[in-house]
């Protein structure tokens, strides 16, 4: 875990400086770094104030990877900072940190000769493997960013058809309306029927609940009918034909004309 593990990074060039910002956006809170100069450790360490940077000199290199868990090398060097017998050298790392010292080496050429990984408690990752894990990478995001566009496009189609199903909206709450009106009418002659003085409240609010409870469950099926999100096997043209039908069966479409017509016929009486 980077918040455990101690860090060396052996060279303070661009490359060494990509590693510390790299350390950081991991949640890392300390690194040594190991360099010629401290000149150019002093200038990472002022831009990057979000990390500790511990520096010590070239001549300490093998002494700071004794103590790293992981070691980054990335120094110009033509020849390998660390061999076989170097990291056979080199204390054996703890149980918690998985019995094993890993080397990183970005450099070009190789700061880490390939033998090392021969050592069992070293391992070894150079450029090339690193070539291999970011091609893995963007085969993987390449993969999540395919099935991502899929859910969107099914979400986008299922989004469309229920913005599309809005004009049955009008048809679901003429009918809902129509429904309503029937229930309350029949229930008031049911109420008259029976007499005010003979009902308890509770009475009243049951048989109230009773019509309610009827239109919603008979109500149920045609609504359904009409709506259409895309989470169904119902096509938007099937929406539609169910809309037009209903309105043709419960004569909807006429139903606000007959509402005025009986408005207006009432008006006319109380005026006579």
């Amino acid at each position: 875990e980077c918040l455990s593990a101690r860090m060396l990074l052996i060279g303070a060039g661009k490359m060494g400086k990509l590693v510390v910002k790299h350390l950081i956006a991991k949640g890392c809170k300390k690194v040594v770094v190991v360099n010629r100069s401290v000149e150019r450790v002093d200038a990472i360490r002022e831009e990057m104030k979000d990390i500790e940077i511990v520096y010590r000199p070239l001549t300490e290199m093998y002494e700071a990877a004794a103590e790293a868990d992981v070691v980054f090398t990335s120094t110009a060097s033509e020849t390998p900072l660390f061999t076989k017998e170097h990291a056979e050298a080199l204390p054996a790392i703890s149980d918690a940190m998985g019995g094993v010292r890993l080397f990183v080496d970005i450099s070009v050429p190789r700061n880490v000769s390939a033998c090392v990984s021969e050592v069992g408690h070293a391992r070894v990752y150079n450029v090339d493997d690193l070539k291999e894990v970011v091609e893995a990478n963007k085969e993987d995001r390449l993969r999540k960013a395919m099935e991502a566009q899929t859910i969107i496009t099914q979400e986008l189609k299922r989004f469309e058809a229920w913005r599309d199903s809005l004009e049955t909206v009008p048809t679901i709450k003429k009918l809902r309306s129509y429904a309503d009106r029937i229930r309350a009418s029949e229930l008031e002659k049911c109420l008259q029927k029976i007499g005010e003085d003979a009902l308890t409240k509770k009475m009243r609010r049951s048989i109230e609940e009773l019509s309610t409870g009827i239109v919603n469950k008979l109500l149920h099926g045609p609504l359904q009918h009409l709506r259409c999100d895309g989470s169904d096997s119902r096509t938007l043209d099937e929406t539609l034909e169910n809309m037009h039908a209903l309105n043709r069966m419960f004569s909807l479409d006429t139903e606000k004309a007959i509402i005025e017509q009986k408005i207006k016929a009432k008006v006319e009486k109380s005026q006579n």
